[in-house]
């Protein structure tokens, strides 16, 4: 069973994001800010993680991201981000933060599906 960790400070997204992904048979867990995020991304060592760019505390969505990715125990992990910031700077920041994917918000269950499914191939 595939691990997947949604970092998101809406607890309503987090619970569309989460409903969308019990139609597989996905293991979800979760976590409502970046420095949680990274917390749990260390110890569940998970095989995807979906996350928001804009959260509170001290690191956001391309910190995140960023810190996986150059942790040798962690940067073969999937890291797509879920952004309302859908400019071409946006994601050229996401993809210098090492972000294997970027979905731009608002997106259909089934974009995030395939996306999710393109990940964990």
């Amino acid at each position: 069973m595939k691990r997947v960790l949604i970092v998101e400070d809406q607890a309503d997204i987090r619970e569309l994001i989460r409903m969308t992904l019990e139609i597989e048979d996905f293991d979800i867990h979760e976590a409502e800010n970046g420095d949680l995020g990274l917390e749990a991304a260390r110890k569940l060592k998970p095989d995807l993680v979906l996350l928001d760019v804009m959260m509170p505390g001290s690191l956001d969505g391309f910190g995140v991201c960023a810190h996986i990715k150059a942790d040798a125990a962690l940067k073969r992990m999937k890291v797509v981000i879920l952004s309302a910031k859908g400019q071409d700077n946006d994601k050229n920041q996401g993809k210098k933060a090492g972000a294997d994917g970027y979905l731009t918000k608002p997106f259909s269950p089934k974009q995030l599906l395939e996306m999710v499914t393109k990940q964990l191939g």
